[in-house]
């Protein structure tokens, strides 16, 4: 079910999480949806010479669950993603278990603006990206 808090009821602190492993399936679909076929991304081969040594999801992939808890956990329905910034701290491998998570640190009232903490991390609890997401909802 797709939550639908409203934006008065939003508080400094609020926050939700979402947890998915990222499968090879997951990559090659996203691949296909968006048109990056980089070999760091598909090429068994190409990406075993590469400083990771393997394969690597696509940084977009991951961050796709910050999109994800926006429009369906908090706030949830109706939020208008207004912007976005990242910064990729560590790769994701096909396998890793990411945790996407967002934290409401600031609201500006009169706009019906929220300004949000985003963050990723792994299975083991590193930061695979951080950031910060503005959003809009009014109702």
């Amino acid at each position: 079910m797709i939550a639908d808090i409203s934006y008065s009821a939003l508080k400094i602190g609020d926050s939700a999480e979402i947890s998915k492993t990222i499968s090879e399936t997951d990559v090659y679909n996203f691949a296909g949806i968006c048109g990056d076929f980089n070999p760091l991304h598909v090429d068994h081969e190409f990406a075993a010479k590469s400083p990771f040594k393997k394969r690597i999801a696509h940084g977009m992939l991951s961050a796709s669950l910050i999109s994800t808890l926006l429009g369906t956990a908090l706030p949830g329905k109706n939020t208008i993603y207004m912007e976005q910034n990242l910064k990729f701290r560590a790769p994701v491998f096909i396998g890793d278990t990411i945790t996407a998570k967002v934290e409401v640190i600031e609201l500006i009232k009169e706009k019906y603006i929220a300004k949000l903490k985003t963050e990723a991390v792994n299975q083991a609890g590193e930061i695979v990206i951080d950031g910060q997401a503005t959003i809009m909802k009014k109702t």
